[in-house]
């Protein structure tokens, strides 16, 4: 009589089993036709982009799915693109940042609502009541008071220290009350990176290295340019320039490293986006505890889901910052993101908790490729919309170009075309100062007038005459600049006291920078 029940039982088992394995092939098979498909895409979407290189990884239940690269590393020299070949993430160290100072958080060192003043006495606002009570979380959940990337001409290209960044940032204006409105803070984040010197006495970057690239095994990440020379199959950074794609130089984040200066590849980052679905585990190690996981991947900072959003995405009803982290949802999922854009390269990382799916974009030119690509692969693996969101972005990108102008008031560059500087050129140099940046020169080169703002090498403008003392300025050492102007003003007596630069773009306020002559 036992063993017939254990037959019985047997039977059973394996009739359970038979039943079971369809349905496992099934869902193999259904990953298998998305990723084939999301592989045709993504080579598609490349070239139509114009976009040199592309790599994509996916990751789904613990695994990596899919990882590859498409394109060439340089427009010029080619070279093979694959899961290997390394990008600069930029803002994706925001994540690292704030799991750095989850792990401090585990082990008692720091609390997240601290004020930041307990562990950088030096630190100071635009306001001593700000000063006094901002915490760590305010670091990290961008409600600083002032406005996205203010500030950010401070450490872009500059020579200035971390601390030196940080505190020049108390000359800095606010766009809003303290807690009052989501600015997307760099600097802020420069500032939460340099806690964890203050309590460990190990730089951000070794603590990075440490705890994540280490043990995470991402052999082919790092938090320096300086590094990159130890390595082969890097991407190279492109623009666009006088209708033509351009390699650029690497730019020097060092300064930033805590909110940007990570160069990885799509598999190292795999390994990364593993760790965050797995709640900070990893191998049976807890790097960070669930706890902390729940925490940085909650609300913390509405944003705006705006009309356009709303018509394009009805399925998204909230926007909102957690702790290095952009929070959403789609499709009846919570999405957990963040882009990173370089001078010359674009990336994304994108998390679906409950589906333990995660994604990696990395890009090589400065372009929205990735931006279609996101809701592209979010639809075929969660079950969206049959839609061609690269084509529709395209098109649309089109019709905003060829919208016609209409009627518009001729410029004053227009309108006075034909006039001469006020003054001798000569009258126009001399040093230029603000307690926000420091020095700007202007002086003669060959009868042309030239800009150089001190505290980054490279910043150097050459000014051609518009009208009056408003001279066009171009910064040939940062061809994804657009051509901007240098305005001189003149005091009563018709001696020039001040320079205005604006250089229209939506990455850094040249309007913040106060130039006010101080030596002829």
């Amino acid at each position: 009589m036992k063993n017939n029940f254990l037959k019985q039982a047997f039977l059973m088992v394996f009739a359970g089993l038979l039943a079971f394995a369809p349905g496992v092939q099934a869902q193999k098979d259904k990953l298998n036709n998305q990723l084939s498909t999301l592989d045709a895409y993504y080579a598609k979407a490349r070239a139509d982009w114009e976009v040199p290189a592309l790599a994509v990884a996916i990751v789904k239940d613990g695994q990596i799915v899919f990882e590859k690269g498409y394109g060439q590393r340089n427009i010029n020299s080619g070279g093979t693109v694959d899961e290997n070949t390394m990008f600069a993430v930029a803002s994706n160290p925001k994540a690292f940042t704030a799991a750095a100072l989850a792990i401090l958080v585990d082990e008692g060192a720091i609390r997240w609502d601290d004020p930041v003043i307990d562990y950088l006495p030096w630190f100071r606002m635009y306001d001593p009541y700000v000063t006094a009570h901002m915490t760590i979380r305010d670091l990290l959940t961008h409600r600083s008071g002032l406005a996205t990337f203010s500030g950010d001409l401070l450490w872009y290209g500059s020579t200035y220290s971390r601390r030196e960044v940080i505190e020049r940032a108390r000359f800095l204006t606010p766009a809003y009350g303290f807690r009052e409105n989501f600015g997307y803070s760099n600097i802020m984040y420069v500032a939460a990176g340099e806690i964890v010197p203050a309590v460990t006495g190990k730089s951000w970057d070794d603590f990075i290295r440490e705890h994540f690239f280490e043990p995470l095994q991402m052999s082919r990440s790092i938090t320096s340019v300086t590094q990159l020379d130890k390595f082969d199959n890097v991407a190279t950074p492109h623009t666009d320039f006088n209708d033509n794609i351009i390699p650029i130089e690497y730019l020097n984040w060092d300064n930033v490293a805590a909110a940007g200066a990570i160069i990885s590849s799509v598999h190292d980052m795999s390994q990364w986006l593993m760790l965050q679905l797995n709640r900070g585990i990893v191998d049976g190690d807890t790097i960070f505890s669930p706890t902390r996981s729940r925490e940085m991947w909650s609300q913390n900072t509405v944003q705006n889901v705006s009309a356009f959003s709303e018509k394009t995405w009805p399925t998204t009803f909230f926007k909102s910052y957690g702790l290095g982290w952009g929070l959403y949802n789609y499709l009846g999922h919570k999405i957990v993101s963040h882009s990173g854009g370089y001078d010359g390269m674009i990336s994304f990382s994108c998390l679906v908790p409950d589906e333990n799916l995660g994604f990696v974009i990395l890009t090589n030119k400065n372009s929205s490729l990735y931006y279609p690509l996101i809701y592209q692969t979010l639809d075929i693996m969660l079950g969206g919309e049959d839609k061609d969101w690269s084509a529709f972005v395209l098109d649309r990108n089109k019709q905003r170009k060829e919208a016609p102008a209409g009627d518009k008031e001729p410029t004053p560059a227009e309108k006075y075309a034909n006039t001469t500087p006020t003054l001798p050129l000569t009258e126009y140099t001399g040093t230029y100062s603000g307690q926000l940046y420091g020095d700007a020169d202007v002086y003669l080169r060959n009868d042309t007038l030239m800009v150089h703002l001190v505290p980054s090498p490279q910043f150097l403008g050459t000014l051609r005459h518009l009208y009056f003392d408003t001279f066009e300025i171009t910064f040939t050492n940062f061809p994804s600049l657009p051509k901007g102007t240098v305005q001189f003003v003149p005091d009563a007596q018709a001696n020039i006291h001040e320079m205005k630069i604006d250089v229209p773009n939506p990455d850094f306020d040249f309007t913040e920078l106060e130039f006010i002559k101080t030596k002829k």
